[in-house]
């Protein structure tokens, strides 16, 4: 039997399907499991700064997807792991340029949210599309892990020491981080 093969941009607009679908089971995954573990990759509150997780982890998760779907289909690719940091930690100030604008002049828009995340991705895919094609770059692809686990250790501190300002408070629930209640001026 000949299986039709994908090509690359194909595998990037998979991608953008992959990742929303990855990002609706990170915005529950804590709730779900609510452990210290969890709590360092997912959303522990509503707060705008907890939801920057979901963008970063979702596209880090699919990038598992990503590399075996280039693998199966024998695509020629080149920095893999910098396009996968890059476009991960990217999503987080494209979103946040876009919807700090808009969440002050509307408020919480739950389809304006959802559009906005469909945009990012398409965009870090777009971006990732362009990486995977360029020249390899050897260096960036190894010191990628160590700046990986940097942002990580940073999601952590600010999950259990957030800053006390509107994008790290949860509306919703009242508080900020984990468990820190404190109504906001």
């Amino acid at each position: 039997m000949n299986s039709k093969k994908l090509n690359l941009k194909k595998i990037k607009i998979l991608a953008v399907i992959g990742i929303f679908i990855i990002s609706f089971i990170s915005h529950f995954a804590y709730k779900i499991f609510p452990n210290i573990v969890f709590s360092f990759f997912f959303p522990v509150n509503e707060s705008i700064w907890e939801h920057m997780k979901i963008l970063f982890t979702s596209t880090l998760l699919y990038g598992i997807i990503d590399y075996l779907l280039l693998k199966k289909n024998n695509i020629k690719y080149n920095n893999f792991s910098f396009q996968l940091y890059f476009t991960a930690l990217s999503s987080i100030p494209i979103y946040l340029v876009i919807y700090l604008p808009l969440y002050k002049l509307l408020g919480e828009k739950m389809f304006i949210s959802i559009l906005l995340i469909i945009l990012v991705y398409s965009l870090e895919q777009y971006l990732s599309y362009q990486i995977l094609k360029e020249k390899e770059t050897k260096v960036l692809n190894i010191i990628i892990v160590p700046i990986i686990i940097i942002c990580y250790l940073g999601f952590i501190y600010l999950t259990y020491n957030p800053i006390f300002s509107y994008v790290f408070y949860d509306t919703k629930n009242q508080k900020y981080g984990t468990d820190l209640y404190r109504n906001i001026s």
